[in-house]
């Protein structure tokens, strides 16, 4: 093991971790503000208890969200300075508008929709939380074209003095085939934790807590948050197969990865499941569907998908001596764990709708212990589908332009990355264990009892007490 390992592992510790908060404050931040547009409209209590219940929710993810991505920048220049380098033109610059406007909008307005009950105009206040999900949205964008360029770089050229990637044009950055089709693809994940989420409290009240006065409540928002799941969940279908199409024109050696094809096929069948032997480098067994690969890759049937042995001597002529192949059990199951996991939350949620059709109320045990696993499931499903995309372009860290191994900061020792490595791990474990405590808290709280009186117009009042309503 050298920094190298450690630095990889560190960067994908963190990358994982932190995206676990990302989807549940993009996704609960619309439906919030989705909620609190319907009481607005309708000026049904019933909404209005959801939006600062779940807003609390959401809160309490955010804030530990932001902890956690601030960690995850400074990794940048502390284990990847030579990346930091080679990247630092193209990067600064949505880097840099995510931060100062995005973001700036996001905790802006955030803050006015925390502090502004009963204090701000009925419709400014609601502007706000829009507002805050507009940013947490906008966001993504950017820092999802960054990581794009890395899978597809356009809109630059190599300095011959300086050898560092430097930008040409910024919109061909934010254009990227791969951002346009990854940034939907991304934010229905999120609406799939969002909504699992949602689900998850509002059956662990319906079934621990019977017969009480908020059962309605609950009752709609099982059902809102199931409906939200199974958009999601076809959103994420639809996405990922142009995503795929996409993948197979620009990182062919990805696509084959992910189903351990290991030479070039016409028709090529989609594996279901494969065996290979212990290094990955060849197929013992497999189950697979005739032609679906070739549809999944090129839109056709028939379709030629070239396979990893033949991309890996492809390569070799094109980049030099050295194996251009990612660890293909990795890609392989965690392609199917992504999928597998993303559609047993979406069957829970059918199974909800099912048992709660014509204003029933089930209090199905079972149920619930599949409810209460069901917001894991997308997280999970969320964390394999980043685990591919990043592992499958191994072992290049900016496709076909740097490898992994050049990006690492060149002067920081074993001994550095370790104990950097071990601090961050023991805070995010603290930061893992507070933020679970406070959303079980927060959500066995339930409901509020009492809902401070609503706003009644939209002019402002500089005498109205300042209310906090969390």
């Amino acid at each position: 093991m050298d920094a190298l390992d450690v630095a990889r592992w560190q960067f994908g510790v963190t990358t994982v971790y932190h995206f676990l908060f990302v989807p549940l404050t993009i996704g609960l931040s619309v439906l919030v503000a989705i909620l609190q547009t319907m009481w607005h409209r309708t000026g049904n209590e019933r909404y209005l208890k959801l939006t600062k219940f779940y807003g609390k929710l959401f809160l309490i993810n955010f804030a530990m969200g932001v902890v956690t991505g601030i960690v995850q920048e400074f990794q940048f220049g502390m284990n990847w300075s030579d990346y930091s380098r080679f990247v630092g033109d193209i990067f600064g610059a949505p880097l840099a508008i995510e931060a100062l406007v995005a973001f700036f909008l996001e905790s802006t307005f955030l803050g006015l929709w925390i502090f502004g009950w009963d204090r701000l105009p009925k419709r400014i206040h609601l502007a706000t939380i829009w507002a805050a999900a507009i940013g947490s949205t906008f966001s993504a964008y950017f820092i999802l074209a960054a990581n794009s360029w890395m899978q597809n770089p356009v809109g630059y050229h190599i300095n011959p003095d300086t050898g560092r990637a430097e930008l040409t044009d910024f919109l061909a950055v934010l254009t990227n085939k791969v951002a346009l089709i990854t940034f939907p693809h991304t934010i229905f994940g999120c609406f799939l934790v969002a909504g699992s989420l949602m689900v998850t409290v509002a059956l662990w009240h319906l079934i621990r807590r019977p017969g009480n006065s908020d059962t309605p409540t609950y009752r709609f928002a099982a059902k809102f948050g199931s409906w939200v799941t199974l958009i999601a969940a076809a959103g994420v279908l639809l996405t990922g197969d142009i995503q795929g199409k996409i993948m197979t024109e620009v990182q062919p050696m990805k696509m084959a990865a992910a189903e351990g094809l290991y030479t070039t096929e016409s028709p090529a069948a989609f594996s279901v499941l494969t065996v290979g032997s212990l290094d990955g480098s060849r197929e013992l067994y497999a189950l697979k569907i005739p032609g679906l690969l070739s549809f999944l890759g090129t839109g056709s049937f028939d379709g030629e998908v070239k396979g990893i042995n033949d991309l890996q001597a492809q390569y070799a002529a094109q980049y030099g001596p050295g194996s251009y192949t990612p660890i293909i059990p990795v890609t392989y199951w965690s392609f199917r764990f992504m999928i597998g996991f993303g559609m047993a939350a979406a069957a829970i949620a059918l199974l909800v709708l099912w048992t709660h059709r014509r204003d029933r109320t089930t209090t199905s045990r079972w149920l619930l212990r599949a409810g209460l696993v069901m917001p894991f499931l997308p997280l999970a499903a969320n964390s394999f589908g980043w685990i591919f995309t990043e592992m499958g372009r191994q072992p290049w860290i900016v496709f076909g332009e740097m490898l992994t191994r050049d990006g690492v900061s060149r002067t920081v020792s074993l001994a550095e990355v370790l104990t950097s490595f071990t601090a961050f791990t023991l805070v995010y474990a603290t930061l893992a264990v507070i933020e679970f405590r406070l959303l079980v808290k927060y959500a066995k709280n339930g409901l509020p009892d009492e809902t401070p009186p609503p706003q009644t117009d939209d002019t402002d009042d500089a005498d109205r007490p300042l209310a906090f309503a969390y």
